[in-house]
């Protein structure tokens, strides 16, 4: 979670490791995966710390990452569910419950839903370095490991320990690969 200015910087610079972008900044035109991280980061810093003048610029933040998240990416991702490190890699629908809690450097690919079931108010927690494929649900109360890969089109309805690639309806442990080759390595990050 950021706490201070500082842990805003950590986590913009974390992102755009996670996202492969080696520029400073985005591109006027382009760039939106990128800009609507940035927003939800600058929305998470402004909830969290209430900085000077921060009802204004939550405003115009929150208008700016709706804009992106509908017109743009087709994202729904709220704020303070998602550790640092988060790669959104294609447009596209991503839908998180605002009950998830992720962590560090989780790689989300297009169609992805996670979320609750069953009117149940608790919703999946992820653990670090999780590797999300194409169309992959991840429903229900339940824990998915660190170092874990989903497969694309994976319905994620149990818990999954660490370490482990998942896949099927329902999905289940199909090999003991973890997400290494999918998440950027330690040597890449801050």
């Amino acid at each position: 979670m950021i706490k201070n200015k500082d842990d805003l910087n950590v986590y913009l610079k974390k992102d755009k490791i996670a996202l492969g972008i080696d520029k400073e900044t985005p591109s006027f035109f382009g760039d939106e995966i990128w800009k609507f991280e940035i927003e939800l980061r600058y929305g998470e810093y402004l909830i969290n710390c209430k900085p000077l003048m921060w009802k204004l610029r939550l405003l115009y933040s929150r208008f700016k990452k709706h804009y992106l998240s509908i017109l743009c990416c087709g994202y729904e991702v709220p704020y303070n569910v998602v550790g640092e490190g988060l790669a959104l890699i294609h447009r596209g629908p991503i839908i998180i419950n605002s009950s998830s809690r992720i962590g560090s450097y989780c790689r989300i690919h297009s169609g992805v839903t996670i979320g609750a079931t069953s009117g149940e108010k608790k919703a999946p927690t992820i653990g670090d370095n999780v590797y999300i494929g194409s169309g992959a649900k991840v429903i229900g109360n339940i824990n998915i490991g660190s170092n874990c890969a989903i497969g694309a089109g994976a319905v994620v309805v149990k818990s999954v320990p660490d370490s482990v690639t998942v896949g099927g309806v329902p999905a289940r442990i199909i090999s003991n690969n973890t997400s290494s080759r999918h998440i950027p390595s330690c040597s890449q990050r801050i």
